[in-house]
């Protein structure tokens, strides 16, 4: 026993055959210098036309190569980890801490409340002493049809804890759960009531939804919870009081399950919101919880997740704490962060969602550098990280004073006094947004906020165990997944322009790698403009007869053919190595393009037009719910249109000059065979007719497709008109 008290918690594995890919590594470098020598040794002389197209080239490959560099350094040394659960319970099972779990939500249509009441299921269920659960649920949608679904699942819990720990059931989303489940007919007792459970389960769900459908709270609700009267004086989801109720406080003697066992604590909370004041959209609502909770329950720990993020995992908290309580390391760790997970993916991932790359390998890469960054769900904090507190190296963690609770006020107290905390004018003067809590200004508050934490001194954890902890929806629609990467690129791009970039905030705080790292993720807005550089350029220089890259007969064109086939099957098999198909990383490579072109072009525009003081900040939600036939073509794999946006056109537009271009080219190699000008055109060729065969699922939606999802009308005209715009520039 005493042996076992001085073995670590949590253990660190290097990834294995790193040897390959650095041998792989060292090849590309040298790809790349043969293509800068010959770059430099074969500049057009000024009378020569495309000498500016061929430096424009230059300038892009050089981006391209400095962006490799940098993700090779994401790659270099990735880390795992695992935990030893046992050696935390034989430890500390009776002085575990108190875990405060945030959810939070903003808009009752666009994430459904019984989607919402899910993931708190599932979080309250966790495979931890109940009374030391205390669940809070943001509604920044200020809806009283959310707070109606929060007190169904008050209710529920009695019946579906119990089920779940006696039956070990996993994931503890009812819904989820039900999805997948069989019904165990082979054992009698166990059918029996978990049929009863789904019963009472589905019926729930039927209120809450036909509840939702009518759009407003009957008469006959409304006189079930006092927390109703709050609606009444309620103007608008922008202007409106503090409203906090404790729908389940696990102090009380009658705050038990079925089975007589405590129940977690339960809080709803929508913060006051005027016209007149900001309210700084989640990191705002973020803080107001991190206040309110401290007056509440004020535990060591706090999870944050977003409300379609549910637990896939009951041992998630155990895991997190192995890593926070190691008595050799556990000190110095700020937060902990789990991976993404997506349930509704399809076998080939249309819309290159499921970021299994980015997951399961960028991310132990972070790790390996210095820490991951935070990713703004599923992640676990120390409160103090949040409070601003800098790292001390004698900073030692009481888990015995933080397990014990002693708020003594009663539930109508708390309720009434705790509104102050979630007040439009309580952040008036002081440091909350800037030193204390989650960052403000930003649309990306969680990385800002996690490069601050790691600036403090605090280190971070990345966890990816072998069950998910958390699962999430994945954009059902290309518009969306557009959207989300443009609000993400913009967020990240005016992190790394402004003072709080890993350069300037972190020099000499944090290693100069995980600085490097950052910048993977950071300079996605700015990748744009060497894209469309290499999209447009060799294209309407193919029209023009201007050659851009060594003859195919020239020793020369080893190097671009070694570098493309190389460094691109090398990503098709990281790709299939962690769980990918060939045409899931066919799918992703086109969306890699689309998001270069669109997503991050608009981010950077809108990022200076910003600076310029011609826009502001706006949050945009990702739906999180599909009617029945948008899901069945993302079921199908087909590509949704279906309606006007001006990253449509652009993909449009650049699908239409690359046909033109494509078919502009094959007539001059057929009409000139004899004077083998293929030789001279080769490459271009190729890269002009991979970026037509790239956008096939364009082409459909602009002439083949008729059905609602594809391009419209108006999306054809406009692409048209540039397209031979483009053309007619580039010729005359």
């Amino acid at each position: 026993m005493a042996k076992d008290d001085n073995l670590p918690l949590f253990a660190t594995k290097i990834a294995k055959g790193r040897i390959l890919f650095q041998f792989y590594s060292l090849l590309i470098f040298v790809g790349i210098c043969f293509i800068f020598v010959y770059r430099l040794s074969h500049i057009p002389a000024k009378e020569e036309p495309g000498r500016w197209a061929w430096m424009g080239l230059f300038f892009s490959e050089l981006w391209f190569s400095f962006y490799w560099f940098v993700t090779t350094v994401v790659r270099w040394n990735p880390i795992y980890r695992n935990t030893f659960k046992d050696r935390l319970s034989h430890r500390y099972e009776k002085a575990l801490p108190g875990i405060d779990i945030f959810v939070c939500t903003a808009d009752p249509v666009i994430e459904p409340p019984v989607m919402v009441i899910n993931t708190v299921l599932s979080v309250m269920a966790y495979d931890y002493p109940p009374e030391k659960l205390n669940v809070y649920l943001s509604d920044d949608g200020g809806s009283d049809l959310t707070f109606y679904a929060m007190l169904e699942a008050s209710r529920f819990c009695k019946i579906w804890l119990p089920f779940c720990k006696k039956f070990k059931v996993e994931p503890r989303s009812p819904e989820a759960y039900f999805r997948t489940a069989v019904e165990p007919l082979g054992e009698p007792v166990m059918a029996k009531e978990w049929s009863t459970v789904k019963m009472l389960y589905e019926d729930m769900k039927k209120r809450i939804e036909n509840t939702t459908k009518l759009g407003r709270i009957s008469e006959e609700i409304s006189k079930e919870h006092k927390g109703f009267n709050e609606w009444i004086f309620v103007a608008s989801r922008r202007d409106h009081q503090t409203i906090l109720q404790i729908l389940i406080d696990g102090r009380e003697s009658e705050a038990v399950d079925i089975q007589g066992q405590t129940l977690p604590t339960l809080v709803y909370l929508s913060r006051e919101k005027r016209p007149q004041y900001h309210h700084h959209f989640k990191a705002g609502a973020m803080n107001a919880l991190i206040r309110v909770s401290s007056r509440i329950s004020n535990s060591p720990i706090i999870l944050n997740v977003d409300c379609d993020m549910y637990s896939n995992n009951s041992m998630s908290v155990r895991d997190a704490l192995c890593f926070f309580m190691d008595e050799e390391k556990g000190n110095e760790v700020g937060f902990i962060q789990f991976p993404q997970g997506f349930e509704n993916l399809t076998k080939n991932d249309v819309y290159g969602g499921s970021l299994n790359v980015l997951m399961e390998l960028e991310m132990p890469g972070f790790d390996g550098n210095g820490g991951p960054c935070y990713i703004g769900t599923g992640c676990f904090h120390r409160r103090e990280t949040l409070s601003g507190q800098e790292y001390s190296k004698i900073y030692k963690a009481d888990w015995k004073r933080w397990s014990n609770r002693s708020v003594e006020d009663s539930t109508s107290v708390l309720e009434e006094t705790c509104k102050v905390l979630a007040s439009c004018s309580y952040e008036e003067n002081t440091q909350w947004g800037k030193e204390m809590g989650l960052k403000y200004d930003c649309t990306v508050e969680d990385v800002l906020t996690g490069v601050a934490i790691q600036c403090r001194g605090w280190r971070s954890i990345y966890f990816n165990p072998e069950r998910k902890g958390f699962l999430g929806v994945a954009p059902t629609t290309l518009l969306q997944s557009l959207v989300q990467h443009k609000r993400w690129s913009e967020g990240d791009f005016h992190i790394f322009a402004s003072r709080h970039c890993p350069f300037v905030l972190g020099y000499k705080k944090i290693p100069l790698k995980l600085q490097l790292t950052y910048c993977m993720n950071l300079l996605w807005a700015a990748n744009c403009l060497a894209t469309l550089y290499y999209v447009i350029v060799p294209s309407l220089c193919l029209l023009r007869g201007i050659s851009l890259f060594p003859e195919i007969t020239n020793s020369w064109v080893l190097a671009f053919v070694f570098v493309i086939i190389v460094h691109r099957a090398y990503s098709l098999g990281e790709f299939v190595w962690f769980g990918g198909t060939f045409k899931g990383w066919w799918n992703d490579q086109r969306m890699w393009l689309y998001k270069r072109t669109t997503s991050y072009f608009f981010g950077f525009l809108d990022y200076i037009l910003k600076r310029l003081g011609f826009t502001n900040s706006a949050f945009v939600i990702t739906t999180k719910v599909a009617d029945d036939d948008v899901s069945q073509r993302y079921e199908q794999e087909v590509m949704e249109f279906g309606t006007s946006s001006p990253m449509f056109t652009i993909l449009a537009t650049l699908a239409l000059l690359n046909v033109l271009c494509f078919v502009s080219g094959l007539k001059r190699v057929i009409a000139d065979v004899e004077t083998l000008v293929w030789e001279q055109f080769a490459l271009q060729i190729l890269l002009c007719g991979l970026l037509v065969f790239i956008n096939l699922p364009i082409y459909q939606g602009l002439f083949f497709r008729k059905d609602v999802a594809s391009l419209p009308t108006s999306v054809a005209y406009q692409s048209t008109m540039f397209a031979l715009l483009a053309c007619a520039i580039a010729v005359y």
